[in-house]
């Protein structure tokens, strides 16, 4: 069997377990439309159909309207893949933003559990680094974070601590003083770092 007919193979078996959204990269349209085509094929052969009204194409550059076996593919400037938003531009602050607002979610969930008095501060605090922090941080190994975000994951952190306290924004408490009672350990930035630096780590 040469490379090219196992290649094939592999393609045919991945198709027919993994009948999921996939993402393909190319450097061109022919060489985008050459994988549809494969794809197209490989798939019919284990009885799946790929599906162009859900297929979307994204660009780095400008591109005209696309057309494969006769149906239009609609193009988008972002999209959401295995759980993050990927942009045209590759700016990281839209995701950023939808993390807070995702993490913002989980507290207001938690709300009853977090407000009641039968539960320990340390404790309402491990549940924040268990069940907030994770959401925030998921793909945050990629992030390339500026000020701006900077600020914005802080004062994200002081909310949920705030929030754990019964603190309002209004109330004359200074941040330092609120993350002193609380003494959270890492800062939510300190573990974004953290695993920025892991992930560093594992690709060199």
């Amino acid at each position: 069997m040469d490379k090219k007919e196992s290649k094939d193979r592999n393609l045919s078996l991945i198709l027919g377990l993994i009948p999921l959204n996939f993402d393909l990269m190319a450097e061109s349209e022919e060489e985008l439309k050459s994988l549809l085509m494969k794809v197209k094929e490989e798939s019919e052969k284990v009885g799946l159909k790929l599906n162009l009204q859900k297929t979307k194409i994204m660009t780095s550059g400008p591109i005209t309207s696309w057309e494969i076996d006769g149906e239009t593919v609609e193009t988008v400037a972002d999209f959401i893949f295995l759980g993050s938003k990927i942009t045209a531009d590759g700016d990281c602050s839209h995701e950023i933003k939808r993390r807070l607002l995702l993490g913002r979610k989980v507290i207001t969930n938690l709300d009853s559990i977090l407000k009641s008095r039968d539960i320990t501060l340390p404790t309402k605090v491990r549940l924040v680094k268990a069940m907030v922090f994770p959401v925030v941080m998921y793909g945050c190994e990629s992030w390339t974070i500026k000020k701006v975000e900077h600020r914005r994951i802080d004062a994200f952190e002081l909310w949920c601590w705030r929030r754990l306290l019964r603190v309002p924004w209004t109330a004359r408490r200074s941040n330092q003083c609120i993350l002193k009672e609380m003494s959270p350990g890492y800062s939510l930035e300190g573990l974004i770092l953290k695993l920025k630096l892991q992930y560093f780590g594992h690709l060199m």
